[in-house]
């Protein structure tokens, strides 16, 4: 069997085993468990409340459950270890329990919910948290929380150091969930910071040698580390780039060549704008007289035209009368 089959056989497993222990043993609060397989069988250890209900009269209970776990999950010389959980308060699945088990009796949600979570916070808890989902108190579901102290909801410290628990209550409008996170109190949080009264600050601060914060800040080297300067390369940093005479020459020139540049007034340049005015005038002037001249005589021309047509048809039809009256 490949390892990731193998990883989701055990989880699957697990979870069978305690969903078995929770429905057997919820009399006796339990609050969880732990599962070990070790070359000499697989170790189980219960927490429970009351751990003298787990084992029974004369231990008849934890054999039961041991002969149990053997048929049923087909463990291998199951060895059940029954520990009594110190602060039941402090203990989510049990205080989960508790809590459907109110809910189921008949309390009132929020009643129990503040109940519940004080009681928690008295016992010593860094934080808590409760979270009731389902029909609470008419048809329709809804989520009621209830918070106290400091809580984490994700990362690393809300998977090892937060403790859960869940709990199931089933009443006639339909059924209840009930989650419960804890912050016990010995959990150290990657974020806690102690703060000292009373205390001397200088039996915790180093010593600093006799450099100005200017200095650190720039990095700039001491005079003793400093590297010596050799005479050679004093002579080439103190010695002047050399500039080539024909160079300097062939700007001077340049800058005279426009220093003699004429440069126009404005009373010139308004001069010769006038002056182009007046010719662009006189051309267009003599453009227009020269098309005028040129339709004149055209007109001319078709009067003449007219008139001799008109000639013509004048005595082509007195010919035509002199010879109607011949007949």
């Amino acid at each position: 069997m490949a390892d990731e089959q193998q990883f989701i056989e055990d989880g699957l497993q697990r979870t069978q085993i305690d969903e078995f222990f929770g429905d057997e043993l919820g009399r006796a609060g339990y609050g969880g468990m732990e599962v070990a397989k070790t070359p000499m069988g697989t170790q189980i250890v219960l927490k429970a409340e009351k751990p003298g209900m787990v084992i029974g009269k004369g231990g008849k209970n934890i054999r039961k459950i041991t002969t149990e776990l053997e048929e049923r999950f087909d463990l291998e010389d199951p060895q059940v270890d029954v520990q009594e959980v110190d602060e039941p308060d402090l203990n989510a699945r049990i205080v989960a329990d508790r809590l459907a088990n109110a809910l189921e009796r008949g309390w009132y949600f929020r009643k129990a919910g503040h109940t519940t979570i004080d009681r928690i916070m008295e016992s010593g808890a860094k934080g808590a948290e409760i979270v009731l989902s389902g029909k609470v108190t008419g048809a329709r579901s809804r989520v009621e929380k209830f918070n106290r102290g400091y809580i984490k909801h994700n990362g690393e410290p809300a998977e090892n150091i937060v403790d859960h628990g869940i709990g199931t209550a089933v009443m006639k409008l339909g059924t209840i969930g009930v989650q419960v996170k804890i912050i016990p109190p010995d959990a150290e949080l990657p974020d806690d910071f102690e703060v000292y009264e009373d205390m001397e600050v200088e039996d915790y601060v180093e010593d600093v040698d006799d450099e100005s914060v200017e200095e650190l800040l720039e990095g700039e080297p001491d005079e003793g580390d400093a590297e010596p300067v050799t005479e050679a390369e004093a002579d080439d940093e103190s010695a002047e780039p050399e500039v080539d005479e024909e160079v300097i020459e062939e700007a001077a020139e340049e800058t005279e060549e426009f220093d003699d540049v004429d440069v126009p007034d404005d009373e010139e340049i308004d001069e010769e704008l006038e002056g182009l005015d007046e010719a662009v005038d006189e051309e267009l002037d003599e453009e227009t007289e020269a098309e005028a001249e040129d339709l004149v005589e055209e007109m001319e021309d078709a009067e003449e035209d007219s008139e001799a047509d008109g000639a013509d048809e004048d005595s082509e039809a007195d010919d035509a009368d002199e010879e109607g009256d011949d007949e």
